[in-house]
């Protein structure tokens, strides 16, 4: 699993690598973990607002702060 936190370094970005982080390592994932904050590939996946989650090149969520419950559930399916 490929799993991608979009954006700059505001608090709810980096809140939400963290959640990332802490979900992998909680539930023992085999996944790489990238925080992108290149604008081009932003608009390559045509997210328009962030924070975003894309995991394994699909973007499940764009412009809201997810908990990390919410989190989890779209990375452990």
């Amino acid at each position: 699993m490929h799993i991608k936190v979009f954006g700059a370094c505001c608090s709810k970005c980096t809140r939400m690598y963290a959640y990332a982080e802490e979900i992998i390592k909680e539930q023992g994932l085999d996944a790489t973990l990238d925080k992108v904050t290149d604008i081009k590939e932003q608009m390559r996946y045509g997210i328009m607002s962030l924070p975003a989650l894309v995991i394994d090149e699909k973007v499940v969520s764009a412009g809201r702060m997810l908990s990390k419950k919410d989190m989890e559930t779209y990375m452990c399916k």
